[in-house]
C-alpha cells in the first residue's frame, strides 16, 4: 500500500476534486446543513455558513498528508458540488469494530479504512453517490494498492448499503459504531477485499 493523496478523478458524469474554502456555500446549501442528510451521519448539521467555512479552511491544510483522502462530488454537467466522499481510518476502527475484524482474519497492519460519503437530497437516487464510491475504490485498489475496504450503515438506512452493493461491497457482520457524541448507531458492516473489487470489475463488463 502506498499513500498518494487526494487526486482529482472523473467519472462519465463527475468530477471528484478536492474540497475547498469557496465551496462552503455550496456545501451548506446542498448538504452540511439539512437534517435529512446528516440523519445517519456521525456530526450534527451546520448551524451556519460560517461553520461550513471554518471546516474546509481546517480541511484544506490536511491535504499536503499524502494519507488524507476527501473529495468534493461536482456534476460536470453544472458545474455544482452536491456532495462529498473520503476514506478515512473510522468508525469501523472503534475497539469492538477491530477485533471483530481481526476475528476474521483482516490485515489490520494498515488500519482500517472506511470510504464515507454523503449527497445533497437533490441528488437522491440517481446513482451519483455509487458512481462516486467506484471511482474512489476503483483509485484505492489502482493507485494507493490498497488490500481492502471496510465500510458500514445504518440499519435504518437500507438506501447506503444498497450503494455499497452496487460499488462491490459485500455484506460481512453487524457492528455498533457512535456518533460524535456518543449515540450509539446499530449497523450493517461490509467488505470489499482486493477479490472481491475484481471480481465486480469483471461483472461489469459481461
Amino acid at each position: 500500500m502506498r499513500h498518494v493523496g487526494t487526486q482529482t478523478l472523473e467519472t462519465p458524469r463527475l468530477v471528484l476534486r478536492r474540497l475547498l474554502p469557496e465551496d462552503a456555500p455550496a456545501m451548506y446549501r446542498n448538504w452540511a446543513s439539512n437534517p435529512a442528510v446528516t440523519r445517519w451521519l456521525r456530526w450534527e448539521p451546520h448551524k451556519s455558513l460560517a461553520e461550513t467555512y471554518a471546516l474546509l479552511t481546517a480541511w484544506s491544510v490536511l491535504y499536503q498528508n499524502p494519507d488524507y483522502y476527501q473529495w468534493a462530488i461536482e456534476v460536470k454537467a453544472t458545474g455544482e458540488v452536491i456532495g462529498a466522499i473520503s476514506l478515512t481510518v473510522s468508525c469501523c476502527a472503534e475497539p469492538e469494530a477491530a477485533k471483530a475484524w481481526e476475528a476474521r482474519g483482516a490485515d489490520l497492519k494498515q488500519g482500517i479504512w472506511e470510504p464515507g460519503y454523503c449527497i445533497g437530497q437533490p441528488w437522491w437516487n440517481q446513482g451519483y453517490t455509487t458512481e462516486a464510491l467506484q471511482a474512489v475504490t476503483d483509485y484505492w485498489f489502482v493507485r494507493a494498492e490498497g488490500c481492502w475496504l471496510a465500510c458500514c450503515h445504518a440499519v435504518e438506512n437500507p438506501a447506503s448499503g444498497a450503494v455499497m452493493r452496487h460499488a462491490g461491497f459485500v455484506y460481512d457482520h453487524d457492528a455498533i459504531y457512535h456518533k460524535f457524541d456518543g449515540t450509539p448507531v446499530d449497523c450493517h458492516v461490509y467488505r470489499l477485499t482486493r477479490a472481491d473489487w475484481t471480481a465486480h470489475k469483471r461483472k461489469e463488463l459481461l
